[in-house]
Formats: structure tokens, C-alpha cells, sequence
């Protein structure tokens, strides 16, 4: 019950982070933050009973640095749905390859990583796709700080999810993911 998680809001209602339930309640104890939405259930101590929060916002406004979204090859495969971006593989067992070869002068960034089956990654080598005579199924992209929260891979409730969709752009694989999901009944 103290690791459930928790959406942690901007001042201007801005998603920031994603913590447990219980750095939640001593933000909100501390009068740090305000509770916007509570889920179900209350944790009793000996002199006060709080409602387990689902989403928080903080009373200050915090920064949000520019370059915080470190890359991460977790990170990569979840953007890229675990599917290999040459040949639309689903796979568990994926590898990291980069676009332009870093011997190329490519850099190690969001831009140009993505996921790769063995097979696919072993043909292209060290060549651009150009040269391997293979294409791209989807361009790589830097996720933006909601979608960032949603690859981090931690549990996000319902009711969070429906908050970081408004800030995930329409047009984005990870927003159209979300949505079948949604559609996609649990068996």
C-alpha cells in the first residue's frame, strides 16, 4: 500500500515524476504539496488517518532541466513498442542499434537508437540503413517530459494516465499506444 504510485504535478499542473505512496504523504504533511485526486483507501497511524493520494501538486513551482531525459536502452524498447524498427519483429530479446553508425560520426542519442532484432542488427552492420538497402518503420524521436514518465516503466493508475495523455502530443506512437491499449480488453 506505501508503494503505490503516485502522480507528482508542477504548480501549473504540469506532470513531474511519479513516487510512492508514501514520500506522497510526507510531501503532503509537510504542506509541500496539496492532494488533487485520492485513491482508494486510507493509511490510520496513531493520531491521523490520510487518504492514499493518487496524484499531488506541488505548492512551488520546480524546473524541469531541458536534459533530463536520460537515454536508456529499457527506455528505447519500450518507445519502439519492443518491435524491431527494420523488419517489425515483436521481441523480447532486442538490441540497440544506431541509425548512422557512431564510426559514421552518429551520436549516442534518442535520435538516432533504436530497437533492432539480432538478425536485422547483424545485416546493417556498421552501414546507414541507405546502405544496407533497409528502411525505418517509425523515426526516431526524444519523448517529451510526460512521455518520459510513461517509458520510466513504473505502474501508472488509471486516473494518472488519463492526466499524462493530455500532455503527450496526439500525433505521438506512445499516445496512439495508449490508446489501444485502453480499447484492448483485459482477458
Amino acid at each position: 500500500m506505501l508503494n503505490t504510485p503516485v502522480l507528482i504535478l508542477n504548480q501549473n499542473y504540469q506532470p513531474l515524476n511519479v513516487c510512492n505512496t508514501k514520500r506522497a504523504i510526507v510531501l503532503l504533511d509537510l504542506g509541500k504539496a496539496e492532494l488533487m485526486q485520492d485513491s482508494v483507501g486510507q493509511i490510520n497511524t496513531v493520531s491521523k488517518a490520510f487518504n492514499i493520494p493518487s496524484i499531488i501538486r506541488l505548492h512551488r513551482m520546480v524546473k524541469i532541466p531541458i536534459h533530463g531525459r536520460r537515454l536508456s536502452r529499457i527506455g528505447v524498447f519500450v518507445r519502439d513498442n519492443h518491435t524491431c524498427q527494420y523488419c517489425g519483429t515483436y521481441s523480447k530479446t532486442l538490441t540497440l542499434d544506431h541509425v548512422t553508425p557512431r564510426s559514421k560520426g552518429g551520436q549516442h542519442d534518442w535520435n538516432n537508437v533504436v530497437s533492432a532484432c539480432k538478425r536485422c542488427n547483424h545485416h546493417k552492420g556498421g552501414r546507414t540503413p541507405e546502405q544496407a538497402k533497409i528502411e525505418l518503420l517509425a523515426i526516431p524521436f526524444v519523448p517529451n517530459y510526460a512521455e518520459y514518465i510513461y517509458l520510466q516503466g513504473r505502474n501508472i493508475l488509471a486516473d494518472q494516465m488519463d492526466f499524462l495523455l493530455g500532455y503527450i502530443p496526439k500525433t505521438s506512437p506512445i499516445h496512439h499506444r495508449i490508446d489501444l491499449e485502453k480499447e484492448t480488453p483485459l482477458v
